[in-house]
């Protein structure tokens, strides 16, 4: 017998769409199991796709020194309500599909689901996006006649546009995190989203759009970045099973119930991140919607850690919910501990190097330093507890998620009623940075209440403990030092740190999970 022909290269890796590609390849996970490594290579690929915000954090400068203060915060404000609204038109299907596709067995239902929540999206996205383009003028009677530029109509027509673009880029990259592939994104979020929109703004302002410059650099990019997520729909879905497929009634009203259920929660959420620059916009003006938003940018940074084990969470935990919840308190302590372990120490180092930070920006950036003090520092609170949202979320506590996130946004309203007339930007950091450590530790204690699951053990602690100590020897230098000098030790001083608490932070099982990384880094 001949030697088996190899496939040709654009076959051997593609999924054959009559079988589930989803199926863990190693023994551990013959019975549905999944390990501390499967959360960590996950989090890992989902981490490198989280690097978006970070380039995005590194783009701000940019943006500032082309288009001004004001004119990114314009930007920021119209890019947060679309990013708002496409959390509400799409229906929670984003969150659905983690539910649904990793449950589901047979191909033609899935592909039929999958087929479903594109539609559902991208119907009233499409629909919204045609009324508020013809209805532009009214919806900029809202915003104040001052400082905000006479062309807003014209922006608000142009980039509501991007609201479908976005929502199918969300829907279909959560398809394929449904089927456990956490890497693909990789290149699109962090090179044809964020890096093609850093070249498309250079672009349009080399040609003379100095004020329409952001808002068409943007819809470039998702433009781009769409038509990708087709090739990326084609590698983990058959394509034409997806245009064919009927739409099965009870998988498809599951997917509707699951969505709308999640669908408060998930628009709360979002309210903390895309509503205050609005909101800045509309009561104190672009310019401090502009320093909230550098300040938010890059708090993000840290937040991308949390995120990578969030969205790999979300399906695993899903999937080990219906097999056997204790499975999946390993998995939550280990997202705890390298959580805490890595986010503690990055968050020292962006608000002791914060004045370094910001020095690349333009000089009206500066009085941005308290609102990122304010920022990361709860981003570093919210990271001791882990992936509790997800957890909760995936694992049958429909209602749950819809308290936290309506207690935060509450508690967000009443520091931001308080604060914002009086303090601008700095009381509106303020209110975001009390409400997202609200949600966070709301979740952790009711995982503690219902499940007994808690992120907190010995090793937690040591690791925290580890991260502190850093943290303090980074404000020493901080305080003593000035200049290059103090930028290099502080990052000096992150990366040991962050080496200590991982180290200490975590146990051998832990440090083993973190493969070819936790051998580089000699953890193990």
């Amino acid at each position: 017998m001949g030697a088996l022909r190899p496939l040709p290269p654009d076959r051997r890796n593609r999924p054959d769409p009559d079988r589930r590609v989803s199926t863990p390849p190693d023994a551990a996970a013959a019975d549905g199991e999944i390990t501390r490594g499967d959360v960590a290579r996950g989090a890992g690929l989902a981490g490198l796709a989280r690097l978006s915000a970070l380039v995005e954090a590194l783009a701000q400068p940019i943006y500032t020194w082309l288009f001004g203060l004001a004119g990114y915060g314009v930007y920021a404000g119209l890019w947060g309500a679309v990013n708002l609204l496409s959390n509400i038109v799409d229906l929670s299907m984003t969150s659905a599909l983690q539910r649904i596709v990793p449950a589901e067995d047979d191909e033609e239902r899935i592909h039929g689901v999958v087929k479903a929540a594109l539609l559902m999206a991208m119907a009233a996205a499409v629909l919204i996006a045609l009324l508020i383009s013809w209805q532009a003028d009214a919806v900029a009677a809202i915003f104040p006649e001052e400082g905000l530029g006479e062309d807003l109509p014209r922006k608000i027509a142009i980039f509501i546009w991007a609201l479908p673009l976005w929502t199918f880029i969300e829907v279909a990259t959560s398809a394929a995190r449904a089927r456990r592939a956490f890497g693909p994104e990789i290149r699109i979020r962090l090179f044809w989203e964020q890096i093609a929109r850093v070249v498309f703004a250079i672009g349009v302002f080399l040609i003379g759009l100095r004020s329409l410059g952001l808002v068409v650099a943007h819809l470039c990019s998702l433009a781009l970045t769409a038509t990708l997520c087709v090739a990326l729909l084609g590698r983990y879905y058959s394509l034409r099973r997806l245009v064919r497929a009927s739409l099965p009634r009870p998988q498809i009203r599951a997917l509707l119930w699951t969505g709308l259920a999640l669908l408060p929660a998930a628009v709360s959420r979002r309210l903390l991140i895309d509503a205050p620059p609005f909101v800045l916009n509309l009561t104190t003006g672009p310019a401090a919607a502009g320093l909230f938003e550098i300040a938010r940018k890059i708090s993000t940074v840290p937040l991308a850690v949390r995120q990578a084990f969030q969205y790999v969470m979300a399906p695993l935990a899903s999937a080990q919910a219906g097999i056997d919840r204790a499975r999946i308190a390993p998995l939550y302590h280990f997202a705890s501990r390298v959580s805490t372990a890595l986010v503690v120490p990055l968050a020292g180092l962006l608000i002791f190097a914060g004045t370094d930070i910001l020095s690349l920006y333009r000089h009206e950036a500066r009085a941005a330093l308290p609102l990122l003090y304010i920022l990361v520092t709860a981003r570093g609170i919210e990271a001791i507890v882990g992936p509790a949202t997800p957890i909760v979320e995936m694992t049958g506590h429909r209602i749950l998620p819809l308290v936290n996130s309506l207690v935060g946004v509450l508690v967000w309203a009443l520091v931001a009623l308080l604060l914002v007339p009086r303090h601008g930007a700095l009381g509106m950091a303020v209110a975001v940075a009390v409400a997202t450590v609200v949600i966070a530790y709301a979740a952790t204690l009711e995982l503690q209440l219902s499940d007994r699951l808690s992120p907190f053990d010995r090793k937690l602690f040591q690791g925290l403990a580890a991260a502190l100590a850093g943290d303090g020897l980074m404000a020493t230098a901080e305080y003593w030092l000035d200049g290059p000098v103090r930028f290099g030790l502080v990052t000096c001083l992150w990366a040991g740190t962050s080496w200590l608490a991982l180290r200490f932070g975590l146990t051998r099982p832990d440090r083993q999970a973190l493969g070819k990384l936790s051998r580089k880094l000699r953890l193990v």
